[in-house]
């Protein structure tokens, strides 16, 4: 899918209809920054607001997704292409998601057996502060890596306005979490919540 190009043809309807990006937030029930994202193509709207904004439109969920008006005998190609594409987005989310615990369980076991190393085996002082060095470059390294995995694989989902997002590196490393859940700053309705971390759109 083509985010830059549904975005464009959500503007044109919206434009169409005589509708400022206002008037079509507030019919949908979300913010003027949400309708605005769309358009700029940075996000897809969630699953619950698909339907909404087609009824508004006046189109359907498959025109949408494609990013244009489609006949008949077009209808079934695009309608299957968009399939595989959410196929594909959604097992890809998952490998990033299973990628991310390997790498964080092995980083964590290689800094762990560097540490003991040169912590407990009689070696000299050089030879023991390289290991140190090697150590936490292996764990800034792979954290590194683990949490870019981790960020980009799926979406937070807010609580307040149930808007889909991706945090920055920055939010997301300074933000405190559980197995499921992180607390974050929504970007479309500014609220700081507890957002649970969705693999599928």
């Amino acid at each position: 899918m083509d985010q830059i190009k549904t975005g464009k043809f959500i503007s044109v309807l919206r434009k169409e209809k005589e509708l400022t990006q206002m008037q079509l937030a507030h019919i949908l029930g979300v913010s003027d920054k949400t309708i605005s994202k769309w358009e700029r193509g940075a996000g897809l709207p969630e699953v619950s607001l698909m339907l909404p904004l087609c009824e508004v439109l006046e189109i359907n969920v498959n025109e949408l997704l494609t990013g244009e008006k489609l006949t008949d005998s077009e209808y079934k190609k695009k309608a299957e292409a968009n399939i595989m594409d959410l196929v594909k987005e959604n097992r890809e989310n998952k490998k990033r998601m299973f990628q991310s615990i390997v790498l964080g369980t092995i980083t964590i076991i290689a800094v762990c057996a560097l540490v003991a190393i040169a912590a407990f085996i009689e070696i000299p002082a050089i030879a023991r502060i390289l290991i140190i060095v090697f150590a936490v470059l292996t764990a800034v390294l792979g954290i590194g890596t683990t949490v870019t995995l981790d960020i980009n694989a799926g979406y937070f989902e807010c609580p307040n306005c149930k808007a889909l997002f991706i945090p920055t590196m920055k939010a997301y490393v300074k933000s405190y979490h559980t197995i499921t859940k992180r607390r974050l700053t929504c970007p479309e309705c500014g609220e700081t919540s507890m957002c649970k971390r969705r693999v599928v759109r």
